[in-house]
């Protein structure tokens, strides 16, 4: 059970919006805060590849505030999920073993793991009731809705799918109700999903899971055309952060040439703060976790300058106030000194490096 916040409703539903750039619906939200009863939300993740931020620091943020808020928090390690989706070319043990590694990550990210529970999806379907669960799912929705959202595990409609992928949406959605979960925490590109287990839950008399949706980071690599028929969902989603483009990415585990290359390499125009991934970077990691940003400059450049917010950063940049250079050289060192932790520790604990060498080592499969 997770401890109890001594915060009042709209203090924790202030905290919750923080958190969501969609929330689904804000009053359902506000309606189970109130409700006195203990609160649980979920997120799932897929284990393959390599971690990167996004799914490190702005997660352990992230979570962190959900349990301020007064929320036990469940981190599911999707394996089923994974093994469905063909990752690791459908080798369920090296599935297993990138969990670990992802957990073993999460443990010095900063995350708060006093109100979490990280859950085994290969564990929760022996669950009795699971399958028919699942089975009820199925009978409800065609062939059409569930391809509808398939773009959860990276994937498109006119993708050809194997059999597994079709029934990834529905173990995702079988996995919500058996957990128990009144929120789903998870990013903007699984919101068809959530919305799917709305539905159901609405149709089986279980229950409406509010969905809370994060903003998903930037890739660091320059953004592509505009696409006059793509949602603004779908183009984050396009642009997001990606394993598959190891220089859009910092990852969790980046030495600390490998995050000043990237950032010194990212794109960051003068003056343009739309698509903008360093000063993305900035507001969604760096004022969370040190809540003020100090940029070191030559006194011929204006000497050093300290931001006490976001918005007074992102107005300076606009207005040419604050060069990229020197704002990238701010991000790197402040990026290092958040993954310095993880770094330490696969380096000095014996069995934590052997498995970063085990996993990483592995051919990662789309």
């Amino acid at each position: 059970m997770a401890k109890e916040s001594s915060l009042t409703v709209q203090e924790k539903l202030n905290l919750i919006k923080q958190v969501g750039e969609e929330i689904t619906t804000e009053e359902e939200l506000k309606t189970l805060l109130s409700s006195n009863k203990p609160l649980t939300a979920y997120d799932g993740f897929e284990p393959s590849g390599r971690i990167h931020i996004a799914q490190g620091l702005l997660r352990a943020i992230n979570v962190n505030k959900m349990a301020k808020a007064g929320f036990k928090f469940i981190m599911l390690a999707s394996d089923w999920t994974a093994w469905a989706n063909h990752k690791y070319g459908g080798d369920l043990e090296k599935i297993h073993r990138a969990g670990e590694y992802f957990i073993e990550i999460w443990k010095t990210s900063g995350m708060n793991l006093e109100n979490v529970e990280f859950v085994w999806a290969s564990d929760l379907v022996k669950t009795p009731g699971y399958w028919e669960l699942l089975m009820k799912i199925a009978i409800k929705n065609n062939l059409p809705r569930i391809l509808r959202t398939v773009e959860i595990m990276g994937r498109k409609e006119s993708d050809t799918l194997t059999a597994s992928q079709v029934l990834y949406p529905l173990i995702q959605t079988t996995d919500i109700f058996m957990l128990k979960a009144q929120v789903t925490q998870l990013g903007m590109d699984q919101r068809k999903v959530n919305m799917l287990a709305r539905e159901v839950g609405e149709e089986l008399e279980l229950w409406k899971p509010v969905v809370v949706s994060h903003h998903m980071l930037l890739g660091l690599l320059p953004p592509d055309a505009d696409n006059p028929n793509e949602s603004t969902v779908d183009r984050a989603i396009r642009m997001k952060m990606s394993k598959s483009k190891p220089e859009s990415s910092i990852f969790m585990t980046d030495t600390v040439e490998d995050v000043k290359r990237k950032i010194a390499n990212a794109w960051c125009p003068e003056k343009v703060i739309k698509e903008n991934p360093i000063l993305e970077y900035c507001k969604y990691i760096v004022f969370e976790k040190s809540l003020n940003m100090l940029i070191k400059r030559l006194e011929k450049f204006g000497g050093d300058v300290e931001y006490k917010t976001y918005q007074d950063l992102e107005k300076d940049y606009a207005d040419g106030k604050l060069y990229p250079l020197d704002l990238k050289n701010a991000l790197a060192e402040y990026l290092n000194t958040y993954l310095q932790p993880v770094r330490d520790h696969f380096e000095n604990d014996k069995t934590a490096k052997s498995l970063k060498e085990e996993v990483e080592s592995y051919s990662v499969t789309r």
